[in-house]
């Protein structure tokens, strides 16, 4: 570990002036921010000791609530500034940001805190600090008149920089003030666009009551004064001390004036400072820098000369002489070796010394990564301007992107290895917003997937969204936009490198000339081209409806562009009016072979494998007649499969309600339940990839947000689980059993009246069990288990040893930061871990105890989008199509889904510390008295 002394440094560069960086920072003349937080209004003050204009901070911050600390505490504080707090109650995070900086440039960043029992509650809280999305420290006052000061030295990517405060559980985070002053590049050069620099403590050695700091201290450092009389002399002058030639570290001439040596001449100068472990900086790295200016003009046959030893370790080389009333610094480039519980500092005069040593002033940091990277800044400004415009009402604060889990939500991410994250997609449907579609949304040049679905929003589509080059998924749904849409748009819909939905948009043209209204026409012209139009009228619909059976017999389909999401037809719920094939019990007989294989069994009944005269294999769910479920189950399942169709939801081919008799007949799903392919039980006895399990997500989430949004009435499924998702011989995911679905209504908050509670434990909404009043936010959580399953490849109920919900045993092990201890170990590795962090992100806050706090399947089923799409990038197969790898078709498959699993199924009824020390006899210390120094 080598130190040097600034005497040798003479050939570095400066940087820009101070008056460059001053007069391109805000808000004063002399470019420092001043923020009292918690100071009401919007008119500042001058800061009776600095003189400098401090300001309130709500042009910086748009949350948290404003409150005064406790009279009692109000005499104790040293300044104005800490008289209010600003407190921030909700959300996870909350920032401030500073703006009108020069990107690339070197700031001092301080932030105190003084709690001063502001609530009343008498309790101390714990917080995260970040500066940007960089960790920067753990926030820990230890008592209400404590102060807790955080100081950083960091080089600013942008030309802003966020303050975050990040709610631990451990306390609502607040702050009193916040405080920006720029630096020369040139200064600090252990500080870098990789590393910043936490102050650990600053200290002026020397007599004093207060601290050095502006204006002695042109950058507003603040140095504490110390002097233990017994043990140290004080050296001191009143000429001007000046810093050398590009000085690294422009130490003020106010501290400099000061210094301590010892009073017995052979001893040496001896301090220490504690490690301060984090729990996310469990081991930090340190470095110092140890200020000298030789203070005596000393006679011809005199030698000062002095070494630096850390930890028994040479820290300088060789023997320090420093210069007469120039400033002169001893610091490394290389960080003090990481792990130790104190660092000893030992400062003593060499053989070839005829006077003791002495120092005038010392700074230690501790070194943090700022690696972690900000969103890209043009995504920044765009998404910032559209939740401008919009009042969007979301987390949205801080960074989108980073870090990963405080990314603002409806937003998906691309992240890599040190280049910025870029927004690669947007889902802010159900959202509010009003007016017309904001230009903001084209500066997005990565995304690919925009959904802006049941909103206001009114107005055209603007032409520059055809323009983006990677959107392959544009949903405009439920929206009131009109005109026609831009025919780039429609192209790329052709060529089939777009998915659009526009459905309920009745203004909404597919080109310009349907938006053209009709030409005025005489009244004679009116008179004669009516009895033409009925006729022509008669006969058009006459034709669409021989068109419409044909096409119904057909099960046809068109490419052309159409709105998506329209509301299906729906049936008469009286009576069982079923357009599918009704079966004789003696037909279902004879498809079963007399009932021959079982694939199933459940609280309805047993499912049995068939084979209709075709040869297409079905599977048949026969009502017991000890069944506990019975006509009314039955009923409902029948006329909903009868009048909902989507691809990922399990098709009924026919039914039979024959005398006492009841069964349903259905597509035959050849590889099982995903719970049985989840366990490793199904027909290929393989264990499913991550592109796999991401598929069926995906293909699951679909059919229950169609259940949601497509059907009329909608419905909630009320037991969604792994074993009522059925995977065709491709692997594609299908929802099965309706018998328990209630329709819901979107006007009364969409919630079913009911007085009975069914379901299954370990997937069951503990809102719908308290309320028992299941909503689509019911079937999010049970979603949101299922997800939780295919991440870790464990049942809804871990054996941990004891009974355990997969959603607290996800949680103990993600607080600890480490995805591949929740990951199914079966993988191997095999995925990117960019996509399980967002699939395990998205089951979390399914399953959120408030179902308000839940997203709605629509955003579930964008966010997987994304997530697959992250996955294919990794694997480099973006193919259409299964990743089905087995060979067996074995029709004894587990089938349990088929019936209500009644085994499982619930049924109806039921610091102020100081930095350093000094050590001046053995045995005795004595703590310096710096006041409000960072920890």
């Amino acid at each position: 570990m080598v130190a040097k002394p600034w005497l040798l440094l003479t050939c570095l560069a400066a940087a820009a002036t101070a008056g460059v960086l001053q007069a391109r920072a805000q808000p004063d003349s002399i470019g420092f921010i001043s923020i009292d937080c918690g100071l009401p209004g919007t008119a500042g003050y001058v800061d009776d000791t600095t003189k400098l204009s401090t300001v309130p901070d709500a042009g910086f911050t748009d949350t948290g609530s404003n409150h005064n600390i406790s009279a009692e505490y109000i005499t104790q504080v040293p300044s104005r500034r800490y008289h209010n707090v600003r407190s921030f109650p909700d959300g996870a995070r909350n920032c401030y940001t500073l703006r009108s900086l020069v990107a690339g440039f070197k700031y001092l960043v301080r932030a105190a805190f003084i709690y001063g029992n502001y609530d009343g509650l008498g309790q101390l809280p714990i917080f995260d600090l970040y500066i940007g999305v960089n960790f920067w420290g753990m926030v820990n006052v230890s008592s209400p008149d404590g102060y807790e000061v955080m100081e950083a030295i960091v080089v600013v990517p942008d030309d802003f920089v966020q303050v975050c405060l990040v709610n631990t559980g451990t306390g609502t985070p607040f702050i009193s003030l916040l405080d920006l002053r720029p630096l020369k590049n040139s200064l600090y050069p252990q500080a870098n666009a990789m590393q910043g620099l936490v102050l650990l403590g600053r200290t002026n050695f020397g007599p004093g009551t207060d601290g050095v700091r502006y204006p002695d201290d042109p950058h507003d450092r603040v140095w504490y004064p110390w002097i233990d009389a017994a043990t140290y002399d004080v050296i001191s002058t009143t000429e001007k001390v000046r810093n050398i030639d590009n000085d690294l570290f422009e130490a003020p001439s106010k501290v400099m004036q000061t210094a301590i040596t010892p009073r017995n001449a052979t001893r040496g100068i001896y301090f220490y400072w504690d490690s301060k472990p984090q729990p996310k900086d469990p081991t930090p790295q340190y470095t110092a820098v140890m200020h000298f200016s030789e203070l005596q003009l000393l006679p011809n046959n005199s030698v000062r000369e002095f070494s630096i030893h850390i930890n028994g370790e040479l820290w300088s080389p060789g023997g320090i002489t420093p210069d007469y009333l120039r400033s002169n610094a001893a610091y490394s480039d290389v960080p003090l070796p990481a792990g130790s519980a104190r660092y000893n500092v030992t400062i003593n005069a060499t053989a070839n010394s005829t006077l003791p040593p002495f120092i005038n002033g010392v700074e230690v940091f501790s070194i943090i990564s700022t690696t972690n990277a900000g969103t890209y800044s043009q995504d920044v400004s765009a998404i910032t301007a559209i939740k401008t415009k919009y009042r969007v009402q979301k987390n949205w604060r801080g960074d989108p992107c980073g870090p990963k889990s405080f990314a603002w939500d409806g937003l998906t991410c691309s992240y890599g290895v040190s280049i910025p994250p870029k927004i690669t997609g947007v889902n802010i449907s159900f959202s509010g917003l009003d007016g017309d579609i904001s230009s903001s949304f084209a500066n997005f040049k990565a995304i690919r997937y925009l959904n802006l679905s049941y909103n206001n929003l009114t107005g055209s589509i603007p032409d520059v969204i055809s323009q983006l080059p990677s959107l392959t998924v544009l949903d405009l749904t439920g929206n009131q936009l009109s005109g026609s849409i831009p025919s780039g748009l429609l192209k790329r819909v052709e060529e089939g490198s777009l998915n659009l939905q526009y459905g309920n948009n009745p203004n909404l043209c597919t080109d310009a000339e349907s938006c053209k209204p009709p030409k005025g026409k005489s009244k004679h012209a009116v008179y004669i081209a009516v009895p033409v139009v009925l006729i022509v009228v008669i006969g058009l619909l006459a034709a669409l409806f021989f068109c419409f059976m044909r096409r119904k017999r057909q099960g046809s389909t068109t490419n052309t562009v159409k709105p998506q999401n329209e509301t299906p037809a729906t049936h008469p719920q009286s009576s069982l009016q079923l357009e599918n094939r009704q079966f004789t019990y003696r037909e279902l007989e004879v498809i079963t072979n007399k009932f021959e294989r079982v694939l199933g069994q459940g609280g309805f009944g047993k499912v049995y494998s068939g084979s209709l005269a075709d040869g297409t294999p079905v599977a048949v769910k026969l009502r017991s007649q000890t069944s506990n479920q019975g006509v009314k189950e039955f009923l409902a399942e029948a006329q909903i499969l009868t009048r909902i169709h989507h691809k990922n939801l399990v098709s009924m081919i026919g039914y039979c309600k024959d005398g006492h008799h009841m069964g349903l007949v259905y597509e035959y799903m050849s590889e099982g339940t995903l719970h049985e392919q989840i366990a490793g039980n199904g027909s290929s006895r393989r264990c499913l990839t991550w592109t796999q399990r991401l598929r069926i997500a995906l293909e699951s989430a679909q059919g229950l947000e169609y259940l949601h949004r497509g059907c009329n009435p909608p419905l909630i499924h009320r037991d969604v689980k792994a074993t009522n998702i059925l995977l065709n011989e491709k692997l594609e995911a299908k929802i099965a059993d309706f018998g328990l679905s209630k329709t819901f209504n979107h006007d009364s908050g969409m919630q079913v009246s009911t007085y009975s509670l069914v379901g299954t434990h370990g997937y069951l909404d503990p809102e719908y069990y308290a309320t028992q009043k299941p909503t689509t936010k019911s079937d999010v959580y049970s979603f949101g288990v299922v997800l939780l399953e295919l991440v870790t490849g464990k049942p809804a109920i871990v054996r941990d040893p004891e009974p355990t919900n997969i959603i607290d045993w996800a949680r103990r092990r993600l607080a600890r930061g480490n995805i591949e201890g929740v990951v199914d170990a079966r993988m191997h590795g095999n995925y990117d871990v960019n996509s399980v962090w967002k699939v395990t992100d998205i089951a979390l806050k399914c399953t959120m105890q408030a179902s308000s706090q839940r997203p709605s399947m629509t955003e579930v089923v964008g966010q997987l989008h994304e997530c697959l799409q992250l996955e294919e990038v990794h694997t480099g197969d973006a193919a259409t199509g299964s990743f089905y790898t087995g060979t067996s078709r074995d029709p004894n498959s587990g089938y349990n889904a088929y019936a209500a699993d009644g085994a499982q199924s619930i049924g109806a009824h039921q610091s102020s510390t100081t930095a350093f020390e000094m050590e001046h006899d053995i045995g005795r210390e004595l703590r310096m008295d710096t006041g409000p120094v960072a920890r």
